[in-house]
């Protein structure tokens, strides 16, 4: 291979992709295949799919020589499938991309322009939400203020996983193997220099997405936890304000008392005061049940994920 052309590894995570595939490779390729000086290698991370998603990598890598695929045991989600793809990758550049066509493969040229104007990372945000449910990209608003204000990384308004990595960023990345990942997090972490480029949402033209909105809730709790103690200084701190007001009611009662005689509480006072304590202690037990969740999930050390079919040859990197 002429050694002044660079090579790029396009990452594509796959769970249940099986409608749209073959037009996904089909409709990036017409964009892959005119760009001069870079050669393209797909590879394809099926998490376990049910479907004929495996069937149909295999049936792409026979009549496609750029194109690899990596199958896991199971479903061990798209952070898992992301990870082993940045693991397997040896080019020198990285894209990450999701299959179902709503990351615009005719954004890769501008991508590389980013790279070749000095960025380590050329990134992708959504401008507009078009096509979501009103409620859902409410909440997907407040993540990234939340996640914003509360955790120590600068999280870009609309910010995905579609992006180009130099191959010192990926290894950088690749160096973070904690379990409980949060890919958009970590990519802001490491640092280096990103160039952002905006696009407005595109619906899926097959299938339907396979994030649930309790997935993408849990998802987002990963997010804050990963990056910020600030949830547990926030319970701190309502249970330090609580136990003033405690002490200070507990005062003025003695002094009524003592001034007045005893007297007869309420009920409506003493049930509002059990249920809010109430309320803030198991609101505190939660917020500590996911810290220690996430520490019992690291300390187990178990493997990221398990490989159980692919057409790379392993022995390159680590494998997990």
């Amino acid at each position: 291979m002429d050694t002044s052309i660079k090579t790029i590894d396009i990452i594509v995570p796959c769970y249940n992709e099986e409608d749209v595939l073959k037009l996904f490779y089909e409709e990036s390729s017409k964009v892959t295949d005119n760009i001069s000086d870079y050669s393209c290698r797909y590879i394809f991370v099926d998490d376990g799919s049910r479907d004929k998603t495996l069937s149909i990598l295999m049936e792409l890598s026979k009549e496609h020589e750029n194109v690899k695929y990596i199958s896991f045991s199971r479903n061990f989600g798209k952070e898992a499938a992301m990870y082993a793809g940045l693991d397997h990758s040896t080019g020198d550049y990285v894209v990450i991309m999701d299959a179902d066509l709503q990351h615009p493969p005719t954004m890769i040229p501008d991508m590389i322009k980013g790279i070749q104007e000095g960025y380590d990372c050329c990134a992708a945000r959504r401008t507009t939400r078009k096509g979501e449910a009103p409620v859902r990209s409410l909440f997907s608003r407040m993540f990234y203020r939340v996640n914003k204000k509360m955790t120590n990384i600068d999280l870009v308004q609309g910010a995905v996983d579609f992006r180009i990595m130099t191959r010192q960023m990926v290894d950088s990345v690749l160096e973070l193997s904690e379990r409980q990942r949060f890919s958009k997090g970590i990519f802001s972490w490491v640092g280096f220099k990103t160039k952002w480029l905006p696009y407005e949402n595109v619906e899926r033209p097959l299938g339907s997405t396979k994030w649930s909105f309790w997935g993408l809730f849990k998802y987002a709790i990963d997010g804050i936890t990963s990056f910020s103690i600030t949830p547990l200084r926030i319970v701190t701190g309502m249970g330090f304000l609580i136990s003033i007001f405690a002490f200070i009611y507990s005062i003025v009662t003695l002094i009524k008392t003592i001034i007045f005689g005893i007297d007869v509480p309420g009920y409506t006072t003493t049930l509002c005061a059990i249920l809010f304590l109430g309320g803030i202690i198991e609101l505190s037990i939660g917020v500590l049940g996911e810290y220690i969740a996430n520490i019992y999930m690291e300390v187990k050390n178990r493997p990221l994920y398990i490989l159980k079919d692919t057409n790379l040859p392993l022995g390159g990197r680590k494998h997990e």
